[in-house]
This record gives C-alpha cells, sequence and structure tokens, in this order.
C-alpha cells in the first residue's frame, strides 16, 4: 500500500507491505476561523486577567518566539498579539527569536516566519547564548550552575512567549517553559540542561513531565524571571491550529500537554522489526542534527537490534554550525562516542544531540534517505540509502517473510509507546 511520509516540503511517497502498522496521532481538525479562538484564550486566558488589561501603554514589551526550525505559526499568533495590543506604541516592542545555540535568521527567514508587516514594522533580534554582554546573570540553579537568560528579555516591563506544544524527546513535551529555557538562555546554562547526565536519565523521554530533570530544570531557571503570558498551541499533520492554551505559564502549558498526550501518544501492543519514520517535515527535517527526534520516536516501538528507516530531507545539511559533526567525528562507534560523552570532564555544546543518536544506534540499526552526501551520513554512522522500497526487500532477508514493520509518518507528531 503506498504511505504519504512527511518529508521536506513536498512529502514523499512510498510503497509498504499491506500488513504494516501505520501509526498517526488522532487526527484534530481545525476550528473554522482559527484568528477567533486565538483572540478569544488572549481574552479568557488561563490563571490571569486578559491580555489587554495586563500591559500598560508604558511598557517596554518582548514576545519571544521559537526559531526557524519549530513550526510554530508566529506569522498568525504575532499579528494577533499585536491586535489586541492597540494601545501599546509599535516601537515598545521588541520580537526575540530564541534560537537557543542555534543559528541567527536572515531576514527572508523572518519573512518566513513572521510575515513581511510584522518584519518591516515590529524590531526583531536573534537570541546570541555566546555573548554575555547581551545575557544577564540571575543567580545559580539547584542543578548546579548559573542561569543566565537575554538581558532585553529581562530588562523588559512585560514579557510574552509563545510556542507550540508536542511530545520532546528530552523534556516530555516542547512549549511552556522551554521557550525561555533554553530557548534565550546563555551557553553555561544550556550545557548543564543538556549534559550526558540529565539527557541519559530515564525519565528524560516522551510525555514524561514529573521527576523528569530536564522539566524540572527549565521550571526552575523559567522562575527566575518569569514570563507574564504564554500563548502556546497544538498542530495537526498540516501543521493547523487544533486549540490555544494561554495565560499562566504552568497552568497554561499543563493543560496544553493534557490535550496533546491525548492525541499525540498511541500504545502500541508489541515491537517492530522495522520502524520507519520521519521528522514530521519541513522545517522540522531540515537537518541531520533535528531529525535525530524522529529517529527517537521511532525507538519507543522497534525491537532491540531491529531497524530504524528514517525519511530526513536534510536541506540544510547536518549542519554545518556547531559542534555536531566534529563530535560524530570524534569517535569511531556509537558505544565509544557514549563512553566520551559520559566522561565527567567532557562538555561541548550540541552533545547532547549526539549522546541521543548514539543511544538510539545502540539500540537498533539506522538507515536515513535524505539529501545528505554518503560520507556525512558516515560520519554520523549511519546507513546511507536511495530507496526505502528496495531497503526493505533486503532486511525481509534478515527478519523472514513475517518481518514486522511500523510506520510513522508523521514522526514526532506521533510518539506511540510499548508499556514493558
Amino acid at each position: 500500500m503506498e504511505v504519504s511520509l512527511a518529508y521536506g516540503k513536498n512529502g514523499l511517497k512510498v510503497n509498504v507491505p499491506e500488513n504494516s502498522k501505520i501509526i498517526e496521532p488522532t487526527h484534530q481538525q481545525p476550528p473554522e476561523d482559527d484568528h477567533e479562538v486565538v483572540l478569544n484564550a488572549l481574552r479568557n486566558p488561563i490563571g490571569t486577567k486578559p491580555l489587554k488589561e495586563m500591559v500598560k501603554s508604558s511598557d517596554r514589551v518582548v514576545i519571544v518566539i521559537s526559531d526557524i526550525t519549530r513550526p510554530t505559526p508566529n506569522h498568525k499568533l504575532i499579528p494577533w498579539i499585536l491586535e489586541e495590543l492597540p494601545h501599546v506604541p509599535i516601537e515598545n516592542v521588541t520580537i526575540i527569536n530564541g534560537t537557543a545555540t542555534h543559528r541567527d535568521q536572515t531576514r527572508e527567514e523572518f519573512v518566513e516566519m513572521l510575515g513581511e508587516t510584522v518584519v518591516d514594522t515590529v524590531r526583531i533580534i536573534n537570541h546570541h547564548c555566546h555573548d554575555k554582554s547581551e545575557l544577564t546573570h540571575l543567580g545559580t540553579s539547584r542543578f548546579g550552575c548559573e542561569v543566565y537568560l537575554n538581558k532585553e528579555y529581562v530588562e523588559a516591563d512585560f514579557r510574552i512567549v509563545t510556542g507550540f506544544i508536542e511530545p520532546h524527546f528530552f523534556a516530555g513535551f516542547s512549549g511552556g517553559p522551554k521557550g525561555i529555557m533554553p530557548g534565550i538562555a546563555g551557553i553555561e546554562t544550556i550545557l548543564t540542561f543538556h549534559n550526558a547526565k540529565m539527557i541519559g536519565h530515564p525519565m528524560a523521554t516522551w510525555g514524561v513531565l514529573e521527576n523528569n530533570p530536564l522539566q524540572e530544570m527549565t521550571r526552575e531557571v523559567n522562575t527566575f524571571c518569569k514570563p507574564d503570558f504564554l500563548l502556546n498551541v497544538a498542530l495537526n499533520g498540516k501543521k493547523e491550529i487544533t486549540n490555544v492554551f494561554a495565560g499562566e505559564l504552568a497552568a497554561a502549558h499543563a493543560t496544553g500537554c493534557a490535550y496533546v498526550k491525548e492525541h499525540a501518544m498511541i500504545k502500541c501492543d508489541q515491537r517492530f522489526d522495522v520502524v520507519i519514520t520521519t521528522n514530521s517535515g519541513y522545517p522540522l527535517d531540515q537537518n541531520l542534527y533535528q531529525a535525530v527526534k524522529g529517529m527517537n520516536a521511532a525507538q519507543k516501538i522497534v525491537k532491540q537490534g531491529g531497524t530504524i528507516i528514517c525519511a530526513a530531507e536534510c536541506i540544510e545539511g547536518m549542519p554545518e554550525h556547531g559542534n555536531f559533526v566534529k563530535i560524530l567525528d570524534m569517535r569511531d562507534t556509537p558505544s565509544k562516542l557514549l563512553e566520551m560523552i559520559n566522561e565527567p570532564s567532557f562538555q561541548m555544546f550540541d552533545q547532547w544531540e549526539a549522546q541521543r543518536l548514539a543511544m538510539i544506534q545502540e539500540w537498533a540499526d539506522v538507515h536515513i534517505f535524505s539529501t545528505l552526501p554518503d560520507e556525512s551520513v558516515k560520519i554520523a554512522k549511519l546507513t546511507p540509502i536511495k530507496s526505502i522500497e528496495q531497503t526493505l526487500k533486503e532486511l525481509t532477508d534478515k527478519y523472514g517473510d513475517k518481518m514486522s514493520i511500523a510506520v510513522l509518518p508523521l514522526g514526532p507528531l506521533t510518539i506511540p509507546y510499548v508499556e514493558e
């Protein structure tokens, strides 16, 4: 049967055996008028007064957004937020692009993310986690690091954070406090958040909020300078808004996580020999670094010693910025890579993604269908493939005619799990 995988901007059609199990989130229809639904959430928020009543005309307002690696529909959310704040002069508003350790966005990318009108009228800045002059020190975390956040965010009179909620492979769920930490944190704080002990913790996984050290740390760091208002959304597989959660940070995020968990986490009765996955298409599959999430989703239901096939376009490469490639190239096997990263003396930003990739590879073989050159794929210790259908035929020799197959067409927008 033919299955359409989320791949790049245009998708990818593949033929899989009829007995394959297709695992997708419960499809949620978007509201007829998402503008009306968002405005209603801003005017009837969870745990706070309506947004308009909270912001004074003299306030310096910052709005923190997620960067281009996230499909948050800020081209809608930001204009609608501004619509609710007509009494605030536009020169009093600054948008901070929450890059964490990622690269700056270009003007063209900001237009794609926010629309030309916003880009032409509102001041927008990229967050730089390495630049101490752009950060403010706020104290010491109980997790053992100094807490630094973006200076303009800290010095603002009113702080808004946007985002979208989906299951997250480290922090349980995205959105909420993650917009601030790691979104606009300093590198020292981010390195602790993503250190080997935190990433390797058994509770640092999809759908787990309580007793998850990453979720605990992001919540704690937010208390040092809490956003005054949260606007998060849930999205369906077409990246359409299906629900809106606005108001006080913790209460609105908890409500959103409960909704997303109900629709995006799917229980399976057994593990599979082969799991085909994606990274939810563009913009989430722009590079291999991000595609680790889709592989991690597949690991939840692949047998130990089984095979993961990941379709991720990776139009931006590995990427070349950051330390991801450098770390992967430091050792020649996943086990040696994990041994190096787990050394207490080892610390490099981007180690967390290399660590999680190596953990997946220790569990299963990983093949990738992408636009990456073979030499890049081999640095990552993955197997490059040119045809998913041909790879399935070859795997029949390994697993036999009764080879069990699961397909995650939308990648980590669906998180399957097996109770064991």
